[in-house]
């Protein structure tokens, strides 16, 4: 068995992580404990402890545990556990965004009566990926990436395991190299620890000492290829919208050629393309994310392999296209603030007034109709009062938002410092 599946935590004490689902006091903790488990989906990220997850639950329930991948199983298998289904066992679909509607469709049924307790795991965003129905039946729990923190405490059982194990000796001088071959997936921090350490070791050395370089080098001799379902998944779609974020067309028709060939989604590329078009593009060029919005569209219609050309052009277009991350660092900038001053009240001329007595209290008093002024403007102040000329949202450094930031400019002269 693989370093991996060996160190699967077997109750909710020894789970890393997570603590906002499974802390003490946490939903899920307290359902888990009080016995009474709804369906759920599990949305987050390779290796963050979604099936680790599903097996506690399984087993503190003490119910049957069965399990289906979507990639290899269909409507025969799901109604063939569901037949044989008795106490409401416990059944785990791994990557259900890969379920069909009519796959899904098989699962209303038995979840609806409780016949079954389904546990779904995704890392695609479950109100695209799973259909209303079901969503509606299940509880959706959001896992995260490991920090380094929790790494830490992977690298110290792995130690701890093979010591008693198998008898090697792991001193750990430096973590960089791990933390960045994992990007917060335990399982694939564990891979890259085993793999270090079969490489390494011999019947005369079994004392290995854990280098970045170390590290690297036994892992890159052994990378397998591109895999849809395999680990690499995540970093060819990564070097792919790296690509294209650093202007890069060539690139990444490569990687997404990579990705087309080795039989992923099209609709999974359009969707991270869509994301990108704002996020990296934003206003920099609005049309961006027009034209991103019809490639997901057009590839949701056509299907491949006829759209692989939309998305070939599609994927061009957004890497030749000027970037701006004005928008996404506004709105964590918004979300920064947010945390440090929750609940600012709203200014009176903002708030609606629909009764007396709120116009009374002077509910939307003073508040200027922008249309009723030269311009279609009129200066006063939008925020709290304590974020009063606060700036979120700074332009970035291209034509379109110069227009932006020199309207703004002229607009709010004296109220925010742009």
């Amino acid at each position: 068995m693989p370093l991996a599946d060996l160190l699967r935590p077997q109750n909710l004490n020894d789970f890393i992580g997570q603590k906002h689902l499974v802390g003490e006091g946490s939903v899920l903790r307290k359902s888990v404990v009080s016995g009474h488990i709804p369906s759920m989906i599990f949305w987050g990220p390779p290796g963050c402890g979604k099936t680790s997850l599903a097996l506690i639950i399984a087993k503190s329930l003490n119910k049957e545990f069965y399990t289906l991948s979507a990639v290899s199983s269909g409507v025969k298998d799901v109604r063939e556990v569901i037949d044989k289904a008795v106490g409401a066992p416990v059944l785990f679909i791994d990557e259900i965004h890969r379920f069909s509607k009519s796959q899904q469709d098989s699962l209303l049924g038995a979840v609806e009566k409780g016949n079954i307790t389904l546990i779904g795991a995704t890392t695609e965003n479950p109100s695209f990926e799973v259909i209303a129905p079901l969503l509606s039946r299940c509880q959706v729990y959001i896992l995260k990436s490991f920090e380094e923190e929790n790494l830490n405490k992977f690298i110290e059982k792995a130690r701890v395991f093979l010591a008693a194990e198998q008898n090697i000796t792991i001193t750990v001088n430096e973590k960089e190299a791990l933390y960045r071959i994992s990007g917060g997936d335990a399982r694939k921090l564990l891979n890259a620890i085993e793999l270090t350490v079969s490489v390494n070791s011999t019947e005369s050395n079994k004392e290995i000492i854990i280098t970045d370089k170390l590290v690297l080098e036994s892992v890159q001799q052994n990378l397998a290829l591109y895999d849809k379902m395999g680990e690499m998944h995540y970093d060819i779609i990564s070097a792919f919208i790296k690509s294209m974020r650093g202007s890069d067309p060539n690139a990444a028709v490569y990687w997404l050629g990579r990705m087309l060939e080795a039989g992923e989604d099209p609709k999974f590329i359009a969707r991270r393309m869509l994301i990108l078009a704002s996020e990296d593009i934003g206003n920099a060029n609005p049309n961006a994310l027009l034209l991103a919005n019809s490639c997901f569209q057009a590839v949701a219609v056509i299907g491949y392999p006829e759209c692989g050309l939309i998305l070939s052009q599609t994927a061009i277009y957004l890497a030749g296209s000027p970037k701006s991350n004005a928008s996404y660092m506004a709105l964590n900038n918004v979300f920064r603030t947010i945390k440090q001053h929750p609940d600012l009240s709203v200014p009176l001329h903002l708030r609606n007034a629909p009764t007396k007595l709120m116009k009374k209290l002077n509910y939307g008093k003073d508040y200027k109709y922008a249309h009723d002024f030269e311009n279609n403007f009129a200066l006063q102040n939008f925020l709290p009062e304590a974020l009063k000329g606060q700036i979120f949202y700074k332009p970035g450094n291209n034509a379109r938002e110069t227009e932006i930031l020199n309207r703004l400019k002229q607009l709010w002269k004296g109220h925010y410092n742009y």
